[in-house]
Order: structure tokens, then sequence, then C-alpha cells
């Protein structure tokens, strides 16, 4: 990839001019931008912000890495993307937004999973990796190739109204797995998807991301190396806990062990990227379901999303118990009856399959797909979420 681009030019200087008027930036500094390179893992809600203001920034090549097409429910924040470019794969419609921006930069587009099998070969020759994913598996594994080729990796993390930042540079500070050397059990923390997230957080978090990248190209001011930056969107407040490296690190420290990528999906105890829906025993589809509600006695319907949900859709008949209530909440639900739980997507109502199977309960079935697969294959009238 290009590392040694010619003097800024008379365009650039002009579009560029806010930036060379910076003393800690000039001419200089503008020029280390255009010969720097960021490797982007991710095009959407962290992704959108960060590839925009390192596009407009001058930043010389971009390597962005996904490998989704973009759905209207991505539109809600990750601003890169359009209704014209709906069902585009996000890596050309991010390319094309950046070049729009700022035709002066190169920008490698990889429309592949980030694995352990091509992520050295993609990450090879940048000079930051910033971490726009948001599953755990990815996050180990951008953190291990930061590690390796001795590059900073710009950590950021979003839920809801909360927000997380912090620069991992193992040559000078902690890596993620000094702050966390063991993933959480899979499914313990809900996802974007499952829990929500305020549109306008990943715009903060993945703007600070691009911040702090470029602090990191210029070699100015203090970037997050060993420190941890909290935002919660509802207060208004940043805090910031200090971070130190671990000396019994796996991968970071003297007697570091990992010493090679390994299987990040086997290691966070989650499917790889071309894994197939498991198909449970006591899964009932959508179909099989609707006839079984024409029964005498039809099948007792608990419903285990949050009382809020139900304003957006709901199967009529339903009793409505959010899944971490529902060991405390037994009385309510009948146990002479057939069980038929439901959530969004069937994860959440598969975990309350288990809690009520462990409390006795036998006659239960679980609704693969959810209320959004009941939508597609049953109800049409019912909104997707």
């Amino acid at each position: 990839m290009p590392t040694d681009h010619p003097p800024l030019n008379r365009d650039e200087i002009l579009r560029y001019s806010r930036h060379l008027l910076i003393p800690e930036i000039g001419i200089g500094g503008q020029q280390k931008l255009k010969n720097s390179s960021v490797l982007l893992i991710g095009t959407g809600g962290l992704g959108s912000p960060a590839a925009l203001y390192l596009a407009a920034a001058g930043v010389g090549t971009i390597g962005l890495v996904d490998f989704d097409i973009v759905d209207e429910s991505n539109l809600q924040r990750q601003v890169i993307h359009g209704t014209s470019t709906l069902n585009q794969l996000k890596v050309d419609s991010a390319k094309n937004r950046m070049l729009d921006l700022n035709p002066n930069i190169f920008i490698n587009a990889y429309n592949e999973p980030f694995t352990s099998e091509n992520a050295m070969r993609i990450a090879t020759g940048y000079d930051v990796i910033i971490d726009g994913t948001d599953n755990f598996a990815t996050r180990y594994l951008s953190n291990d190739v930061a590690v390796f080729l001795g590059i900073p990796n710009v950590y950021g993390s979003i839920f809801r109204f909360d927000g997380q930042l912090s620069v991992f540079h193992a040559k000078v500070g902690p890596c993620y797995r000094c702050l966390f050397p063991e993933p959480p059990p899979a499914g313990l923390v809900p996802s974007c998807s499952d829990g929500g997230v305020l549109g306008v957080l990943p715009g903060i978090i993945g703007t600070l991301q691009a911040t702090e990248a470029i602090k990191l190209i210029l070699g100015i001011g203090e970037p997050l190396i060993g420190k941890l930056m909290l935002f919660d969107a509802l207060s208004m407040s940043f805090d910031q806990i200090t971070l130190k490296k671990n000396p019994d690190c796996r991968v970071c420290g003297p007697k570091a062990d990992i010493t090679e990528l390994i299987d990040y999906n086997e290691f966070c105890g989650v499917p790889g990227v071309d894994h197939k829906p498991e198909a449970f025993e006591d899964d009932i589809t959508p179909l099989q379901l609707k006839d079984l509600l024409t029964n005498p006695v039809p099948p007792l319907l608990l419903d285990v999303r949050e009382p809020h949900e139900l304003a957006i859709s709901s199967i009529t008949g339903a009793i409505n118990i959010p899944v971490d209530q529902v060991p405390y909440e037994l009385e309510k639900i009948d146990r002479s009856r057939d069980i038929i739980l439901f959530c969004k997507s069937g994860t959440r109502s598969r975990r309350a399959l288990y809690s009520l199977r462990t409390a006795g309960f036998t006659r239960l079935k679980n609704l693969a797909g959810g209320i959004n697969r009941w939508a597609i294959d049953v109800d049409r009238d019912l909104p997707l979420y």
C-alpha cells in the first residue's frame, strides 16, 4: 500500500487549511496523515463516523473490513450509508461515500469476515487498527493482531446509552486481554440488536476513535493508552479508569503463551460466520404454532421480551414476563398447559426455556426465529424490528 505520498498539492492545501493553521499539525502533520494508514474493522455504527472523519482528515490509506450488506435497520445510526445504498455491500457503500468526501485518499475494501485465517494478511502494513466491531471474538482477534504487529488498537464499545473507549498498545501499555483476560459466558451480554442503542451514541464514540487514531499518527496529545473512558449519554458524563498492564497477560505479558492467532469463536464460545442456525429438538416453527393455536386447548404463549417491546409487535393472547423475571414469577405460568416461549429472535426465549426446565417445567417449546419470524411467515401485518 502507498506509504510515501507526494507533497500536498494546491487543492489539498486549501482542503486541509483549517488543519494547517493548527501549530500541532501544520504542513508537516498533514503530510504525516497523508502518508499514514488505518485499518477500520467494521463499517457499522462505530465505523461509519470513524471512516468519514478519517477520510475528511486526509488519512492517506484506509482499509475497510466488512462482509455485510446495508439493511434498513442500520440507517438509524450507521450514517455513512443511506437509503440509496440499501442492499449494497457495506464496504462499497462506505468506500463510495468516503471518496465522494475526499477523492485524494486510497481505500482498500475487504469484503470478507475478519478471521484468524486472513487477519494478518489484511492488517500487515497498517499503522493503526480501529476496532469498530460488536462481538467479543473479533475484539480479541483485533487485539492479538495489533499486539503481534506492534501497532495500537483503538477500541470502542456501545450499548443503549453507554460507551467505552481506549487505546490498547502493548508496546507501551496494556492490551485488551490485560483488561478482559477471558470473554463473558456466551449469551450473557446482550447485543445492540437485542438491547438497542441510542442512534447518536456510536457517532460520539466512533468520532472519538477517529480522534485517537489521528493523535497517534501525529504523535500529539495524550492518547488513551492505559486509560478506559466511560461515557453515559443520559447524564452526559465522561469518566476515566486507569488501566495497568497485566504481568500474567497471555498475549502481551513476559510469559505469554499465545504467540499466534487462535480460534476466537471457540475461545468465546460463539458460532463462526459460516455457522448455520442450530435446530433444537424443543424448537417450534411459526407455521407449527399457527396450527396449534387452533386446538380446543391452545398452548400458553409466554412473551419474554421487555414490556416496551409490546408496543412494537405482539401475538394475541400471550402473557408477558421479561426473561430476567421468569425465575421469580413462576406462579404466573400454568404448568398444566403446553408453553410456547418467544422473544424478538428466539435467543432470550431459549434462555428462559432453560430456566423453566431447571424449575421443573417439562411441556416447553421455543418459537424459532421469535416474533420477527412469526411476522414473516404468519402475520405479515406485524412490523419487523
